[in-house]
């Protein structure tokens, strides 16, 4: 045998094995793959299967009396004789509770049935369940010889004390499933560890994969429908990311697949969530949020969903063990930020810099007041005045520029009767520069006062209606400084407006009026202004009025006082700070002298003289 021929045969026999190898991988792929589709077909079924029991209890009830006499005759569903056991076994309820959150389990599926958080009441006072009995279906999907889904067995109780619950689904070859849950006291998290024990010879070593699906009913808890659904979404976060995905914001129902890992998913209502957590992650999942209509019958607020996908090994043995957390709870920063794995982000602050504001300034300063003051609204008093110290020492420079502008009014007016024609435009423009520079005006002072503040606000809009600790706490005629108050209830609906009157939305966009009607009066009487007098004057505090009715009566308490400061700022500068004869007496010693202009009055002068000479040359190209 020559040297080409041994070479020969040793290519072949490494193109047969590396093909066969090939082959037994594709293979073993192919059964994953299909065994873990089988298992979704089989969930999907045994739930459409629920369903249709729940629509038809009468022809269910009838079934099953007509098979109880011969029970020995009865066709088996499941090769594995205990698991149809403990598919026809009679169900029954346990119970896990501490002082702050009770969980009730039903044994069919070793699943959460209800969930009642103690510290808190609903809007009515009632009981507050996050999860109402019956109203979540959560269970596990796996192939193991044959297609199981959990939700389909009941579980026998093996430990159950006043901080753990077990429960298991015994298999005829030995193994089990075994649900393990702890809730510490003082605690709003509570422990859950999957464990297969003894599945080596029923789960098939080429799967690897095994799927949780959750579904979830969370009811209206609060005063305003269109409040809560505004606040209430679907939050899911990769490992290592700090900021969570967000699905149905602003009450859109939604849905998405994530074919890449996810850390931890949260039902979030307004005020509290219900959070699940993978402590080795999962591997994949798809998410789904659907909103009710506001006359719902059954009052609830939105329809949750995760399917998701975990990985694990029996190939070491037969025993395995994934831990997972759930958090059934308030949204309340603090207790959210102390698990340290970012849930807080879920509470809707803002961006990055709004956001920054929310967390570091305003929470720390709310949350300090709050350890010597119980009454929110003198609170939010204190908050303000606070707010309005700090930026004083910017914004008196710009109240006292606008109070300028109002005494140089007189002569603004004089100049527009000088020059009221469109071509010279760039003259009277020029001779106002002039103006201010002789009265040492900035001419954009006035608009820097709302632009400092505007974040301020804006961090404002998003704090009060997300902070609980503003939930149910009443002051003066609002009854829940987290939801609208009302002083009058209309027989009627006014779109975009509502179906009320809330006092604190009317004393602020009157507030509001007032303020632009004293700012107004230094504007030129130019007619190119009546536009912006117009929508500063009247079309401002009527969107406002619009836009707060439904809103947080807190946040129209915030603006209210924000304004009514404002406003005595602004009197008290004009009173005892700008002196109109020192004003006229400058106007007057500078009369016919050059003033050194600024390099942005240099530039806007010659932006103005190419604007004015573009202007010319197309009306010269017209004719």
């Amino acid at each position: 045998m020559n040297k080409n021929t041994v070479i020969g045969f040793i290519l072949i026999f490494v193109i047969f094995f590396g093909f066969t190898w090939y082959q037994s991988s594709q293979y073993k792929k192919q059964v994953e793959y299909q065994a873990q589709q089988d298992s979704i077909a089989r969930a999907e079924q045994a739930y459409a299967d629920s369903v249709w029991r729940a629509e038809h209890p009468e022809d269910t009830l009838s079934a099953a009396l007509s098979s109880a006499p011969d029970r020995q005759v009865r066709q088996r569903i499941y090769r594995d004789s205990l698991l149809d056991v403990a598919h026809e076994d009679s169900s029954s309820y346990v119970t896990l509770a501490n002082d702050k959150v009770e969980i009730v389990f039903n044994t069919k599926g070793a699943q959460p049935y209800s969930v009642l958080i103690k510290d808190y009441k609903t809007y009515d006072s009632t009981d507050l369940y996050l999860i109402k009995p019956g109203m979540s279906q959560y269970g596990i999907t796996i192939y193991a010889g044959e297609n199981i889904s959990t939700k389909d067995f009941v579980f026998s109780v093996a430990e159950s004390t006043d901080s753990t619950l077990v429960m298991r689904l015994p298999f005829s070859g030995g193994g089990y499933i075994e649900q393990k849950y702890t809730l510490e006291q003082g605690s709003y998290m509570m422990k859950n560890y999957l464990s297969f024990v003894g599945m080596g010879d029923v789960i098939p070593r080429n799967v690897s994969m095994f799927d949780i699906d959750w579904n979830v009913v969370i009811p209206r808890l609060e005063k305003g429908y269109r409040n809560e659904m505004q606040y209430s979404k679907l939050d899911y976060c990769y490992p290592g990311e700090k900021k969570p995905e967000q699905l149905g914001r602003g009450g859109r129902s939604d849905e998405e697949r994530v074919d890449s890992k996810v850390n931890w998913f949260a039902f979030q209502q307004q005020f509290f969530s219900a959070i699940m957590r993978a402590g080795e992650d999962f591997s994949s999942a798809a998410f789904g949020i659907k909103f009710f209509e506001e006359d719902d019958p059954e009052r609830n607020l939105m329809v949750c969903y995760a399917d998701m996908r975990s990985e694990f090994d029996l190939s070491a043995g037969g025993d395995v063990t994934i831990p997972y957390e759930f958090y059934f709870g308030p949204n309340h920063y603090r207790t959210l930020k102390s698990y340290d794995q970012h849930y807080e982000r879920i509470i809707p602050l803002g961006g990055s810099v709004i956001g920054l504001i929310s967390r570091w300034v305003i929470i720390p300063v709310f949350n300090f007041l709050g350890r010597f003051i119980e009454n929110f609204g003198i609170i939010i008093l204190l908050l303000t005045v606070l707010i309005k110290l700090v930026v004083s020492p910017l914004t008196m420079k710009s109240y006292i520029s606008s109070a300028k502008m109002s005494v140089l009014k007189p002569e603004m007016d004089k100049l527009n009767e000088k020059y009221p024609r469109q071509e010279d435009a760039l003259k009277k423009q020029q001779a106002m520069m002039n103006l201010y520079r002789r009265a040492g005006v900035s001419p954009m002072g006035g608009c820097l006062p709302m632009l400092l503040q505007l974040p301020i606000l804006y961090a404002m809009f998003r704090f009060f209606p997300a902070s609980i600790e503003l939930r149910q706490q009443p002051f003066l005629w609002a009854d829940d400084l987290s939801a609208y108050d009302s002083i009058l209830n209309l027989p009627f609906n006014i779109p975009l407006y509502g179906d009320h009157v809330s006092l604190f939305a009317l004393l602020m966009a009157l507030s509001m009026f007032i303020y632009s009607k004293m700012t107004s009066s230094q504007m030129s009487s130019d007619p190119s202004m009546a536009g912006m007098k117009f929508m500063s004057v009247w079309l401002m505090p009527i969107m406002m009025l619009f836009i707060c009715n439904n809103l947080s009566s807190g946040l129209s308490y915030y603006y209210l006082l924000s304004n009514l400061i404002t406003m005595l700022q602004t009197w008290f500068v004009k009173r005892y700070v700008v002196k109109p004869e020192k004003i006229h007496a400058l106007l007057a010693a500078t009369e016919g002298k050059p003033m050194p202009k600024s390099k942005w009055q240099q530039r806007l002068e010659e932006a103005q003289k190419m604007q004015q000479q573009m202007a010319k040359e197309q009306a010269r190209r017209r004719r």
